[in-house]
């Protein structure tokens, strides 16, 4: 069972007076926005890093921040 020529036109009808034509055309701008987005991405080609562009990090074991020490009047409750 196909929807017939007047069922769609209701329901077109019926989007055009909750959206409003202006929010439609927002939303059909987007998506081809979107689309055209994603096939850019696809065809651009991964590019390599070289090893400039690769930075490391320096770490000194000794610069390492030491935990606070407990208040000398404070007992756990065991």
């Amino acid at each position: 069972m196909s929807p017939s020529f007047w069922q769609i036109l209701i329901v077109v009808a019926l989007l055009v007076l909750l959206f409003g034509r202006g929010k439609i055309s927002e939303l059909m701008g987007d998506v081809a926005k979107g689309i055209k987005s994603f096939k850019k991405g696809i065809q651009e080609e991964p590019q390599e890093e070289t090893a400039e562009e690769l930075k490391t990090i320096d770490h000194d074991a000794a610069e390492t921040v030491e935990a606070p020490k407990k208040a000398a009047g404070s007992k756990a409750k065991g």
